[in-house]
């Protein structure tokens, strides 16, 4: 029987059945968007599709969203209910450059033998640079001192660090520091992280994009691993709240790729 007649039995038009498709072929975007979420496994599509644009790719944001669904690469993330409406502190003056306003805390880990760690991070909420992410067993408050000094000489000291009411932040040893180096240190309400919501933010990312992705045998090893992470979230990571920019643009706007010395 002939496609005509064929088509003409079955009420189906010959122009469908002759159609050739027009679609490009996306093997190797797909195979582009694996390989991102692979090694960035709390990527989002519209950070990769960032990604894709900056390395070259010619695709929208709905196309690499159709990608990415089809892949089975969405995050699982569960919205947790919000009965109380946030209350924002009214004295508190948004950043408005570099080195106004340092966010700083600690987040807590271990080692691969069970050993915990503490890390020092902290985190320009202009810019979303993080000078420093310090691993040490245990915090003292001249070690946050120190940790502080190491970086401060280079790009500059801050306006004014946000810290919770920890033990090593409400020290006289950060106190005469801060007081030396007209450093003005804005404390958080007890039982308030949303007053310090910058670096619980970051926290989460450090968590989930380098904690959890990595198992530490040593100190060193766990410092070797924070800094090269530093470095990218720094330097390559792209950024929604900055205009998907990375922060090391915003801290040298010359376009220099490593903090000024």
């Amino acid at each position: 029987m002939s496609i005509r007649r064929a088509c003409r039995v079955l009420e189906f038009d010959t122009s469908s059945y002759h159609y050739k498709s027009r679609r490009r072929d996306q093997a190797g975007i797909e195979a582009r968007i694996k390989e991102i979420c692979a090694t960035r496994v709390r990527y989002g599509y519209r950070r990769v599709h960032f990604l894709l644009k900056r390395e070259g790719w010619d695709v929208n944001v709905k196309r690499t969203y159709r990608i990415y669904r089809d892949l089975g690469l969405q995050l699982r993330n569960k919205t947790p209910k919000r009965r109380v409406k946030a209350k924002l502190r009214d004295d508190r003056q948004e950043a408005v450059g570099p080195n106004d306003v340092w966010a700083m805390d600690f987040v807590h880990d271990q080692l691969a033998t069970g050993k915990k760690i503490r890390v020092l991070t902290v985190v320009d909420t202009f810019t979303r640079y993080v000078p420093v992410l310090d691993p040490r067993f245990s915090y003292r408050a001249e070690d946050v001192v120190r940790a502080l000094e190491q970086v401060c000489p280079r790009i500059g000291y801050p306006k004014t660090i946000r810290v919770d009411q920890g033990s090593e932040f409400v020290s006289r040893d950060l106190d005469l520091w801060a007081y030396a180096k007209g450093v003005t240190l804005d404390f958080s309400r007890p039982g308030k992280p949303t007053d310090n919501a910058y670096i619980e933010a970051f926290n989460g990312r450090f968590r989930a994009e380098c904690l959890n992705a990595h198992w530490f045998l040593t100190l060193a090893d766990a410092a070797e691993k924070m800094e090269d992470w530093r470095r990218y979230y720094n330097e390559v990571r792209p950024h929604g709240a900055i205009g998907h920019k990375v922060p090391i643009s915003l801290l040298n706007p010359d376009g220099a790729t490593s903090p000024p010395s």
